[in-house]
C-alpha cells in the first residue's frame, strides 16, 4: 500500500475519533489525531477542551441485554471498547441505562489519550482534506467545521444532509423540592434512581399552554431542516397534539405517586448528571425556548418552582453525508478508498452508535494495513445491522438511525414479541462470536 505517511490521521477527538485511535494506538500503530477544540477554536454546543465531551444528554441509552441498544453495548464490549469502559467507570444511577457523569467520562478518556505513547495530539483547524495524509479518519461529527464541510461536500461531489439536535436543561439537585417530587423507577424497576414530579390534569394543561405561547429560537435559514425523531424538541412534540407529551417523555406509566397513592396524570422525569448527584437533567426536555421562556416554563413543574438552572437548552444544526452515496461498506469513501468517516456524520444517531462506528473504522484499517481480506460484521449483529442499514439499504430514505430491532434480519418464526426478541439477541451474539473468531 502507498501511503504517504506512517501514521493514520484521525480528525475529531469526539466519541468516534477517540475510540478510533484508542483503539489503533493500542494495537501498536502511530495516530495523529486531530481536535481544534484542544486550541482556539470550539463550537455552538461545546463547552469545555476535553475530548469526547457529551454535549446532550448524559445517557448512552439502554443495559437492558434483551434490548437492540443492549446488544449494541456487548458487541463494543467484546472489542474492547474504550468508551464504553470510560462511560461504565463514570456510570451514576439511571435505572436500566447507562447514565455518565459527563465531566469525568470526558477527563478518563483525555487522561488516557494524552498519556498514550502512540497517540500524537495536534490542535490546529484542518480546513481541507488536502492537508490530512492518508490513511485518514475524518470522524468531526455533526460539527465539522464549515470550510472542512465545505471541502468534504466538494471531494463528494453529493449534497449534505442535515437535522437539528437539541439539549436538555440541568438543574441544581439542592434546589428540587423533594416534598413534591420523589425518587423511583418506572414499574420499581432499578433503585430509584430518578426524580419524578407529578402533574394533575390543570397543571399539565397550563404548561402545555405556556410551552405553546413561549418564545423560540427560530431559524430562518435552515427552514426545511428536519428534526431527528429520538431528539425532538418538546415545543415540536407539543405541536402535534396536547396529550403528545404526556404519552411521550411526560407519560407516568408504573409511577406511583406516593403523597396519593395514584398515578398523576403526567410525570417529569430528572436523571442523575454527575456522580455527586449535585445535577440533574430534565429527561426529553430538549427545547429551543428562548432562555428567560426557560425558567419561566420550567418552574412551573411541580417540584421546580424554586429551580436553579445549571445550563439551559439549546439547538443546533447536525450535519451528515448519505453513506450509501458516498461510502463503501467498510465506511471508506468511494472516491478515495483511503479516506474514511466515522460517528455522527456517517449517518448514525446517538452516542454510542457513533463510538461503534469509529470503533469499525478502526477494526477495518487494521485489515487493511495488515493486508488482511475485508471483513464486515455479520448483518444479524447490531454492528453489522448498524452499518448494512446506513451503506446498503437502497430503498430507505436518508436520514439519521439508532440502532433498534426494526434493522435487523426479520425473525420467520411464529413466536411472541418476547421470544423474537430472544432469538435475535441470540442470533446476534452467535455470529458475531463466529465473526471475533475467524
Amino acid at each position: 500500500m502507498n501511503f504517504k505517511t506512517d501514521s493514520i490521521h484521525i480528525v475529531g477527538g469526539g466519541l468516534a475519533g477517540s475510540e478510533c485511535a484508542l483503539q489503533l494506538a493500542n494495537n501498536g500503530f502511530s495516530v495523529v489525531l486531530y481536535e481544534m477544540r484542544r486550541g482556539t477554536k470550539s463550537t455552538p454546543a461545546h463547552k469545555t477542551r476535553d475530548f469526547a465531551e457529551l454535549v446532550c444528554s448524559n445517557s448512552f441509552g439502554s443495559l437492558n441485554p434483551e434490548s437492540a441498544p443492549g446488544q449494541l453495548k456487548w458487541e463494543a464490549e467484546q472489542l474492547g471498547s474504550f468508551v464504553l469502559k470510560a462511560a461504565k467507570d463514570a456510570a451514576v444511577p439511571a435505572g436500566q441505562a447507562l447514565g455518565i457523569d459527563r465531566h469525568r467520562f470526558s477527563k478518563i478518556l483525555t487522561d488516557t489519550i494524552l498519556a498514550h505513547p502512540n497517540i500524537t495530539v495536534k490542535e490546529n483547524v484542518v480546513e481541507s482534506l488536502d492537508e490530512i495524509p492518508r490513511p485518514a479518519v475524518i470522524a468531526t461529527g455533526p460539527l465539522t467545521d464549515e470550510k472542512l464541510a465545505s471541502d468534504l461536500h466538494r471531494f463528494l461531489g453529493k449534497d449534505f444532509l442535515y437535522f437539528f439536535d437539541a439539549i436538555s436543561p440541568i438543574v441544581d439537585a439542592d434546589s428540587i423540592d423533594t416534598t413534591i417530587a420523589w425518587k423511583a423507577d418506572r414499574y420499581g424497576k432499578g433503585s430509584a434512581d430518578y426524580f419524578n414530579c407529578p402533574m394533575d390534569r390543570d397543571q399539565y394543561l397550563a404548561f402545555i399552554t405556556a410551552v405553546k405561547e413561549a418564545k423560540k429560537i427560530e431559524f430562518k435559514e435552515f427552514e426545511n431542516v428536519p428534526y431527528f425523531e429520538g431528539c425532538m424538541p418538546i415545543e415540536e412534540i407539543v405541536r402535534r397534539g396536547d396529550d403528545t407529551l404526556r404519552f411521550g417523555p411526560m407519560k407516568p406509566v408504573g409511577l406511583e405517586d406516593p403523597r396519593t397513592g395514584k398515578i398523576p396524570y403526567a410525570v417529569v422525569q430528572l436523571r442523575q448528571d454527575n456522580k455527586e448527584a449535585t445535577a440533574y437533567s430534565i429527561v426529553g426536555f430538549q427545547t429551543k425556548m428562548a432562555y428567560a421562556d426557560q425558567v419561566r416554563v420550567f418552574k412551573m413543574i411541580p417540584g421546580l418552582e424554586n429551580a436553579e438552572f445549571l445550563k439551559l437548552g439549546s439547538i443546533h444544526r447536525n450535519l451528515y453525508v448519505s453513506a450509501l452515496q458516498s461510502l463503501n461498506p467498510d465506511l471508506s469513501t468511494k472516491n478515495d478508498p483511503n479516506l474514511f468517516l466515522a460517528g455522527q456524520i456517517t449517518g448514525v444517531e446517538g452516542y454510542f452508535e457513533s463510538t461503534c462506528m469509529g470503533l469499525l473504522v478502526s477494526k477495518f484499517l487494521i485489515q487493511k494495513l495488515t493486508d488482511r481480506p475485508q471483513s464486515l460484521p455479520p448483518r444479524e449483529s447490531a454492528m453489522g445491522a448498524l452499518l448494512h442499514t446506513i451503506t446498503k439499504e437502497e430503498k430507505r430514505t436518508p436520514q439519521p438511525t439508532n440502532i433498534n430491532f426494526g434493522l435487523f434480519p426479520a425473525v420467520t418464526a411464529r413466536t411472541n414479541k418476547d421470544q423474537k426478541k430472544a432469538t435475535q439477541i441470540k442470533a446476534a451474539q452467535d455470529s458475531f462470536k463466529n465473526w471475533i473468531m475467524g
